[in-house]
């Protein structure tokens, strides 16, 4: 076994890009075996097995863990039937299914589904349904406008929605479609409307969306929490504000939840955290993705309104002019089904509840940690930033010696866990973040 995987860490090594790395200094991943529960089996390339928690829900999608026997059958019984047909001209029970399942859980409004590969492709989608509904009303609206730390994916149009400085895309100003960025919101979920910062933000926001109405087709926003942009916590109450600019001005509202929904952030969406300050927040179009099969699978689905789909087919296409090879995937849906009814079953709004708790208590000793700028809680997130960029090789090492598998990125040691994990479990993951940080930099 030891041959085997050294040899495959060569090729690897030799061969394969990973995300976001360089073929000149290729990293060192470690070699996954297996994946059980809520633990997945490593090998260096020295041979050494590990076994540690996965405290990243493998970039937060696998939020049953792993080897789920429900989501195991429903594979296997579907591929039992077919893996895959084409979605033009031909539909499918686990296509029809999930569809229906996914506007039960939406807000009423919300009655049209488009089901895509990934997430980045389900903003790209949601932003063409923007560009062409305002195109079908004679109107030439082709910009968007959005917040500053956000995080959209990467492909090109979701590119160009992303924090364009701040971001990881920065190297494609000049040629991404340059869009209307307002302040990134002030920090944290419970920033009044009277704060001063965020006076100071609405103002500007409010300014700056007025001089650039007439262009706008629609807000887009990762509602409550921002990502990849960097783990930022924001009020109900500043979303409340882009919603009400985009009523005034007839635009429409896109939520990237992502990330979020399916409970990350405590309740089935983060819009509906509105609930706090008592606004709807509901949007014209949603994206959905990562958790919505388990982590089993690629897929991700657009929802939008009547009004939205009513919109964008009253146009000179006729439809919306978008059709993957792999839209509405059998094997997909029928594993996103599983998934949504566990998710009901395990009462996960409660899990994410118990998991929070266990985030703020274990997390509190980083406080103390001089090199660390803030803690910060979210339903199951968990956030340690530093005042200085993370030295994640070191980290990552010592939350590895520690059991714990995270993946720290820019100031950030975060942990997403899976919502089947035990209070011991995230007991386990608290302290490895504390202990790595501290022992990285703690000098």
């Amino acid at each position: 076994m030891t041959d085997t995987v050294a040899a495959a860490l060569a090729f690897d090594r030799e061969h394969l890009w990973h995300p976001y790395s360089s073929a000149l200094t290729p990293g060192d991943p470690f070699f996954v075996e297996s994946a059980r529960g809520i633990r997945i089996r490593l090998r260096d390339r020295d041979g050494r097995p590990r076994e540690v928690i996965d405290a990243m829900s493998s970039w937060w999608c696998a939020i049953h863990g792993y080897a789920v026997p429900q989501l195991d059958a429903a594979a296997r019984a579907q591929l039992a039937e077919m893996s895959h047909v084409m979605f033009g001209g031909l539909t499918h029970g686990p296509a029809v299914e999930l569809g229906r399942r996914l506007v039960d859980l939406t807000p009423e409004p919300l009655q049209h589904v488009f089901f895509a590969d990934s997430g980045s492709v389900s903003v790209e989608v949601a932003m063409k349904m923007a560009l062409q509904f305002h195109l079908a009303a004679g109107e030439r609206r082709t910009r968007f406008f959005t917040v500053r730390g956000g995080y959209h994916g990467d492909t090109f149009s979701p590119m160009s929605v992303t924090d364009p400085v701040g971001g990881m895309h920065s190297l494609f100003a000049g040629v991404l479609p340059e869009h209307v960025f307002a302040p990134r919101p002030p920090a944290g979920f419970d920033c009044a409307p009277d704060d001063p910062a965020m006076v100071t933000w609405e103002r500007a926001t409010r300014e700056l969306y007025a001089a650039h109405a007439g262009e706008i087709a629609a807000v887009i926003v990762e509602p409550v929490l921002q990502g990849a942009g960097g783990m930022h916590i924001w009020s109900p109450y500043a979303v409340s504000v882009l919603h009400a600019l985009a009523r005034e001005h007839g635009a429409l509202v896109i939520h990237d939840e992502i990330a979020t929904g399916f409970h990350r952030t405590g309740p089935m969406w983060a819009a509906d955290h509105g609930a706090v300050v008592g606004a709807d927040l509901t949007p014209d179009v949603l994206c959905v993705g990562k958790a919505l099969t388990g982590g089993y699978l690629t897929l991700a689905a657009v929802l939008c309104t009547r009004e939205a789909a009513l919109g964008v087919s009253r146009g000179e296409a006729g439809g919306l002019m978008h059709g993957p090879t792999f839209m509405a995937n059998p094997l997909a849906c029928a594993v996103a089904v599983a998934s949504l009814d566990l998710l009901r079953d395990s009462n996960a709004g409660a899990q994410v509840a118990r998991i929070h708790a266990g985030l703020e208590a274990g997390l509190e000793a980083a406080r103390g940690i001089p090199a660390v700028a803030e803690v910060r809680t979210l339903g199951a997130v968990g956030v340690i930033a530093l005042r200085e960029p993370v030295r994640v090789p070191e980290v990552t090492a010592a939350a590895i010696e520690r059991g714990v598998w995270v993946r720290p990125f820019r100031n950030l040691v975060y942990t997403m866990p899976p919502y089947v994990s035990g209070d011991e479990d995230v007991e386990a993951v608290t302290s490895a973040m504390v202990q790595a940080v501290a022992s990285v930099h703690g000098d």
